[in-house]
């Protein structure tokens, strides 16, 4: 069922105040960027008869949803921006890139190599090389950056061999795309928080991308696709009294928010209900009295990175103020987007805007002495370590230490 409020009516709540512009980072990086009222909002309600027409900056926007965190009249704007991206590719397929491609579907390449021998090891290698050739700007993929390489076992496969305590309190974890095939290694940090109180960890390999690099290269009907697919199995396990606990901020995001923004089905915003942020699930154990205490205080000094796609859930930062309450020596970097926004930052087009939007969180991060950054967002981290030198992890594994230590 449709529902009656939909995002993309929100545009004409739109009173050109000029808030989303003032606080868009891509605006202030690239000043060809027109902001985010014109191309979202105004263009939506323009109704072009061709659809050849499109205000011409509209490929710019991230998608990182400033705009929509500091609008006063609730217009999804970013949401906006992306059903007008998908308007134009979809009259206009061809306009799709090799890099669009490639980059909003690395999901599927990597359930292709996970059944193929070494699969992943040429894979891997072929990055390599193509990086030292030059070959990866050619396709329009970031020549100076090292594109994510597949692990060597995926979560799902590691997950198998993780022995859990049988447990009444059970969770199903949303890996995502990224801590499935690129850092599994997060997954298993959160399996062992999880276990070290007392909930057992259920998976489910039915579960697909959330769609969130579909929807922003402009694949809005598979987009669509992987919601329903997600949708119906949150809704099975609500059903059961099983929450869904993601550790990517934008999958959470994606799941909790954009998809019933997007397409606007009740079903979907039901669904909502059941998902919840790795960290917001932890504090909400913590106000209950169920969350083990520990006290972990490292001879290091951190640093903490939140992401876009965290702040735009409105939660405050549980992750930041759960390590502070522990005794980790961590402050807030409180600067900004880190300008990756997720595959934004990996196209060759967009590098240099990235890295401009990224410079004063690279510049608070190099102005102490910091151990390592913490960061709830997978691109978020790359775009760190890219721009900084200064390894980053999720405040997830931080935590699963300090259980450790305990």
């Amino acid at each position: 069922m449709e529902l009656e409020e939909r995002a993309r009516d929100s545009a004409d709540n739109c009173i050109a105040c000029t808030s989303c512009i003032a606080v868009c980072p891509i605006t202030k990086a690239n000043p060809e960027y027109k902001g985010p009222k014109l191309v979202g909002p105004a263009h939506s309600r323009m109704h072009f008869s061709d659809p050849s027409d499109y205000e011409d900056t509209l490929m710019l926007c991230s998608n990182c949803k400033n705009c929509d965190i500091t609008c006063p009249n609730g217009v999804s704007v970013a949401t906006l921006n992306m059903l007008e991206r998908a308007k134009y590719f979809k009259a206009h397929p061809e306009k799709h890139t090799q890099a669009d491609k490639m980059l909003s579907h690395n999901f599927q390449m990597a359930d292709i190599l996970n059944k193929i021998p070494l699969g992943k090891t040429f894979a891997n290698l072929g990055m390599s090389i193509g990086e030292s050739l030059g070959m990866m700007g050619m396709m329009g993929i970031a020549s100076k950056r090292t594109t994510p390489r597949f692990a060597t076992t995926y979560f799902r496969d590691l997950f198998k061999s993780i022995k859990q305590p049988k447990s009444d309190k059970k969770v199903l974890f949303y890996p995502g795309c990224f801590i499935d095939v690129n850092q599994p290694e997060v997954g298993v940090a959160f399996v062992e928080v999880m276990n070290a109180n007392g909930y057992e960890v259920l998976m489910d390999n039915r579960f697909v991308c959330c769609g969130s690099p579909l929807v922003v290269a402009g694949y809005m009907d598979e987009a669509r696709e992987h919601a329903d697919k997600n949708v119906a199995i949150i809704s099975e396990y609500a059903a059961k009294g099983i929450p869904v606990v993601a550790c990517c901020t934008s999958c959470s995001l994606m799941l909790k928010n954009e998809y019933t923004e997007l397409f606007a089905q009740s079903e979907m915003k039901e669904a909502a209900k059941n998902v919840y942020d790795a960290f917001e699930f932890l504090r909400i154990l913590e106000e209950k009295g169920e969350l083990k205490q520990v006290k972990f205080s490292p001879d290091h000094k951190f640093i903490y990175h939140a992401p876009c796609h965290l702040r735009a859930q409105g939660m405050g930062l549980p992750a930041l103020d759960m390590l502070q309450e522990i005794g980790v020596d961590i402050v807030n970097a409180d600067a900004g987007c880190c300008g990756m926004s997720g595959s934004y930052g990996f196209h060759e087009k967009n590098y240099e805007t990235s890295m401009k939007v990224g410079s004063a969180l690279f510049d608070a991060i190099k102005a102490d002495d910091y151990h390592k950054v913490v960061c709830d967002c997978g691109t978020c981290r790359m775009q760190i370590e890219h721009g900084t030198d200064v390894k980053s992890v999720h405040p997830i594994q931080v935590l699963a230490k300090a259980y450790k230590k305990a």
